[in-house]
């Protein structure tokens, strides 16, 4: 595993940490705030109450989905199958001993 690769896993989800609250926002309609620790709150408007508390739901659920490793690519060393060509790669049409 590269340097890069080993970083990206150790690092949470930017949303891992959200608190989701929801705010009245009159004419019985809902906001969605949304607050990540060392941010501004974001805003998601337009939403019934019942909308609203799915919303985040559903948010809170795609965000943990998105936070669990998931299986990468991994160059292989040269001169194994499918790696970059080393020294190992015969010449075409040698013959072998």
């Amino acid at each position: 595993m590269d340097v890069s690769t080993a970083k990206a896993d150790s690092m949470p989800h930017p949303l891992a940490e959200a608190t989701y609250r929801v705010i009245t926002s009159g004419d019985a309609a809902f906001v969605v705030e949304v607050s990540i620790p060392g941010t501004y709150p974001a805003k998601i408007s337009s939403f019934t109450k019942a909308a609203a508390e799915a919303w985040i739901t559903e948010h809170r659920s795609r965000v943990q989905s998105e936070s669990k490793p998931r299986p990468g690519f991994r160059s292989r060393p040269s001169g194994v199958a499918g790696g970059s060509a080393g020294p190992q790669l015969r010449k075409a049409g040698a013959r072998r001993a």
